[in-house]
């Protein structure tokens, strides 16, 4: 039981577990609230007693079914990853170069490929070439005094390969232009040198305006004379195999012979006067 004291100067014992008396409020002013306690914090778990379990989640997809359907499921997984495989074997074999397997399965590779699966190229293309084509010319010329005379061969690619030859900048024309008309006649005409179509037509006009124009920068017509036709030839050798294939190739030159082509009026371009 507490004690006070009611005489002035007097002070009251206050217990350890007493909660402080709140500050007398000043003349004139409210008093302040009094601050709310806080709530008590919950009492701890009982260790004795364990949390309640989380029920088990269902399974889901392939898990899910029963035996049967899941070995049915897998069965069926791998027969197509094994023809994913199959078709990834055979669409590589055919774009591929040609190689050993290629040469002893060729037939079941075709086989497989056409027609659903045909392929239009080649894997690692263009493939390096295997034949050194080299595209000649040479021209008939009209002399001054009436004459005819024939001039001899200007091998136009190694006039271009010379001048490709240490120059870090070549152009596309001195690269492509000679190669491209050559091209571009092969595969207009048959091996008859007969054109297919427009686009044969079109591959030889084209193909004897390059040769002319070769044959002037190569100063083939001399002083008065004027170009009347122009005869182009190819001369193909094959690379020869290296020491360790057992390919055997022949190295002999083979020359393809394009007829003489009239130039018409105006395209004379080795018709100068010097």
């Amino acid at each position: 039981m507490d004690a006070y004291d009611k005489g002035p100067g007097t002070r009251r014992e206050e217990r350890p577990d007493a909660p402080a008396a709140p500050p007398p409020a000043s003349p004139g002013h409210d008093a302040p609230a009094r601050p709310v306690p806080a709530p008590a914090s919950p009492l701890p778990a009982d260790p004795g007693h364990d949390a309640p379990a989380q029920a088990p989640l269902a399974p889901a997809g392939v898990a899910a079914l029963s035996l049967p359907y899941r070995i049915a499921a897998a069965l069926a997984l791998a027969v197509v990853a094994l023809a994913a495989c199959v078709h990834l074997g055979m669409v590589f074999l055919h774009v591929a170069p040609a190689n050993v397997l290629t040469k002893e399965h060729g037939k079941e590779v075709d086989d497989w490929i056409y027609p659903e699966f045909e392929q239009n190229w080649k894997l690692f293309a263009p493939n390096p070439l295997q034949q050194n084509i080299d595209v000649q010319a040479r021209a008939e010329l009209r002399t001054p005094d009436g004459a005819a005379r024939t001039t001899g061969w200007y091998d136009l690619s190694a006039l271009d390969g010379a001048a490709i030859d240490g120059n870090l900048l070549p152009s596309h024309t001195q690269q492509n232009e000679l190669r491209r008309a050559w091209d571009f006649y092969v595969t207009s005409h048959d091996g008859r040198n007969r054109p297919a179509g427009l686009r044969g037509a079109l591959s030889e006009d084209y193909l004897r305006r390059v040769a002319a124009l070769r044959l002037d920068r190569a100063h083939a017509a001399k002083s008065g004379e004027r170009v009347e036709s122009v005869q182009v030839r190819s001369r193909t050798t094959n690379v020869p195999p290296p020491k360790w294939s057992g390919e055997r190739v022949g190295t002999a030159p083979v020359y393809h012979r394009l007829p003489w082509w009239p130039l018409p009026d105006g395209e004379a371009a080795g018709e100068v006067a010097r």
